[in-house]
C-alpha cells in the first residue's frame, strides 16, 4: 500500500467511525462491526494475511483512535471495542493469535498518544477487549490479557518513561476478572529492565 493509499484508509476507517458513533451512540458496539469490516477488506484486498496484517492493524486503529478522539468518544471503550473488532476480523481470514492481541493493544497506546489521551484509559479497554473477544476464539482470556498488556506495555516503552508508568499502573491487578500477568521483561526508556 502506498503511503497515499494507506493516508486515504486511514482517513477512510476515521470517517467510519465517527459516523457509526454519532448514529449509534454506543461506542464499543459502533467500534467492533467498523474496525472488524475495515480489517477484513483491507485484508482481502491484499490477499496475503500474513505480512500486512500488522501493518493493517495498525492504520485500522490509528482511524479508530482518531475518529473516536474527533467525535470526543471515550478512548477507552474505543480501545476496547477495537480489540475485539481486531480479533472477530481476524478470525474471519484466519489470523487471529496472541500476537495479533499484542500488536493492537500496542497501536492503540502509540495511537491515543499521537491524539494527546488518556494512556491508562486506552490501556485497560486494550485488556478489558482481549479478554471478551478470547471467549470466541481458542485462546485463555489470561493470556489474552497478558498478550495485550505486553503490547500496551512495549508500546509505552517507545513513547517515554512516563507512559511506561501510566500503563503499568493499570496493568497491576485484576481487569474484567483476570489477573494481569506480564510474561516478559521489557526495557524502559533509560535502557534499563522495567520492572
Amino acid at each position: 500500500m502506498t503511503t497515499e493509499d494507506q493516508g486515504g484508509f486511514i482517513s477512510s476507517v476515521k470517517d467510519g467511525i465517527v459516523a457509526s458513533i454519532r448514529g449509534v451512540g454506543e461506542i464499543t458496539d459502533a467500534v467492533v462491526d467498523t474496525v472488524s469490516g475495515s480489517l477484513i477488506n483491507a485484508l482481502k484486498k491484499t490477499g496475503d494475511v500474513g505480512t500486512t496484517l500488522t501493518g493493517s492493524i495498525s492504520d485500522v486503529v490509528q482511524g479508530t483512535i482518531q475518529g473516536a478522539a474527533e467525535v470526543g468518544g471515550d478512548l477507552g471503550s474505543a480501545a476496547k471495542g477495537t480489540v475485539i473488532g481486531v480479533l472477530k476480523g481476524t478470525k474471519e481470514v484466519g489470523g487471529e493469535t496472541l500476537d495479533t492481541v499484542s500488536v493492537t493493544a500496542g497501536a492503540v497506546v502509540k495511537s491515543t498518544a499521537s491524539v494527546g489521551g488518556d494512556l491508562a484509559s486506552v490501556t485497560k479497554g486494550a485488556v478489558e477487549g482481549a479478554v471478551e473477544g478470547a471467549k470466541d476464539l481458542s485462546i485463555s482470556a489470561e493470556d489474552a490479557a497478558a498478550a495485550a498488556a505486553s503490547g500496551a506495555l512495549k508500546a509505552a516503552g517507545e513513547i517515554s518513561a512516563t507512559a511506561v508508568e501510566q500503563v503499568r499502573n493499570v496493568l497491576t491487578g485484576t481487569i474484567s476478572g483476570v489477573k494481569v500477568v506480564l510474561k516478559e521483561p521489557f526495557k524502559s526508556d533509560d535502557g534499563g529492565e522495567a520492572e
